[in-house]
């Protein structure tokens, strides 16, 4: 990317972003891992996590790391590539590992996990908690146990529902072209590539082609519609270039290096208007007075020691509306059913595993999934 066109790109701001790498990245022969494409990536991690943002990868690349192993002549067959990714899996975690001086995570996913609310509510605490003791979570499709019903498809979708699960306001997302453009710059050496797009119209949708790598599986037109979910959301998205070390250095600057996908609106603006407007309160939960100060002038989670009385017969992860005496304080999502609820309230944490037989969380409304009324 020349000089001129780095003069024109905005600065941008971001404190919790999800980084989509895909396979042409992590094994670029298609067969083993290698990090000569990864190590200013994991620079630029380093450099953000000093400035206390926070960082989700989701990391394509395990059926590439794994077909070593496994020299097939042909196509592949589905059983066999899922073995492959059960190999790759393994080489994949342990590439990126040594990139990094401080602990990583694995979370393997399928569309199930995220169908399944008990199940999304698990991934959301898991990445909530791994942040906050400053583990990278690292995240893939599960390639050894899903079927196509249940597969994402493709990474850079799972990519934005990662996002929008871990509450990240951006999105990047890592390919072999500096980003948009309006037409194939492989092919159209003066294509006009877009610094910015306000919004995905159905014209800019036509604009995504096919994969230009042999060993991944989203074109851009995958990646559109990744950002056009993060957008919904709330979420900017960035496409770049994972091939050039230039691009994470701007980046490590906040200047765009591609395509930037704006949002209608801020990620927690949409969260509170989602959780305002959109989910209709299963229950009512009553908090004493100490819990509401804590609620309202302290930004605090809402703990069960706070908790007076509850109403309604509503499930883990319900939109539940929390009350101080005669009236509605905030809304927010539980992360405890009625019944159990009920058992603990009143209680200190240390009392509730005990109560409830398994270990138990430590809030019933946790801050992030709270908005104040």
């Amino acid at each position: 990317m020349s000089d001129e066109q780095v003069s024109v790109q905005q600065k941008f701001n971001w404190q919790r972003a999800v980084i989509k790498v895909g396979s042409a990245l992590i094994a670029p022969d298609g067969k083993d891992c290698r990090t000569e494409h990864l190590l200013s990536l994991a620079q630029f991690i380093n450099h953000s996590r000093a400035k206390g943002r926070e960082v989700i990868l989701v990391s394509s690349g395990a059926v590439a790391a794994g077909r070593s192993a496994m020299p097939l002549p042909g196509k592949s067959t589905m059983a066999q590539k899922q073995a492959m990714a059960a190999v790759g899996q393994t080489r994949m975690m342990a590439n990126w590992a040594r990139l990094f001086d401080f602990p990583t995570a694995q979370l393997l996913m399928t569309h199930g996990d995220i169908r399944d609310r008990d199940r999304y509510l698990n991934i959301k605490n898991t990445v909530r908690e791994l942040l906050t003791f400053h583990i990278l979570p690292i995240i893939n499709e599960n390639d050894t146990v899903a079927t196509d019903e249940l597969k994402f498809g493709d990474n850079d979708n799972l990519a934005a529902l990662v996002a929008l699960v871990a509450e990240a306001d951006t999105l990047f997302i890592c390919t072999d072209v500096d980003g948009l453009y309006d037409a194939d710059p492989r092919r159209t050496p003066d294509a006009k590539l877009f610094a910015e797009v306000s919004e995905i119209t159905p014209q800019i949708m036509q604009l995504g082609g096919g994969s230009g790598s042999s060993v991944g599986t989203g074109g851009m037109q995958t990646k559109l519609q990744a950002a056009k979910k993060a957008a919904a959301n709330g979420i900017q998205t960035l496409i770049v270039n994972g091939h050039k070390a230039s691009a994470f250095e701007l980046l490590g600057k906040d200047i765009v290096p591609g395509t930037r996908f704006l949002p209608k609106q801020s990620r927690s603006r949409a969260k509170k208007e989602w959780l305002r407007h959109s989910l209709k309160a299963k229950g009512k939960i009553w908090v004493d007075k100490g819990a509401c100060d804590a609620l309202l002038n302290k930004g605090a989670s809402l703990l069960p020691v706070g908790v007076v009385k509850t109403q309604g017969q509503f499930s883990a992860g319900d939109a539940v509306e929390i009350w101080f005496q005669e009236a509605p304080i905030a809304t927010g999502l539980s992360l405890y059913d009625a019944p159990e609820l009920e058992k603990i309230s009143g209680k200190k944490s240390a009392e509730l595993e005990g109560i409830l037989g398994f270990a138990a969380h430590e809030v019933v409304v946790h801050r992030d999934d709270l908005v104040i009324i």
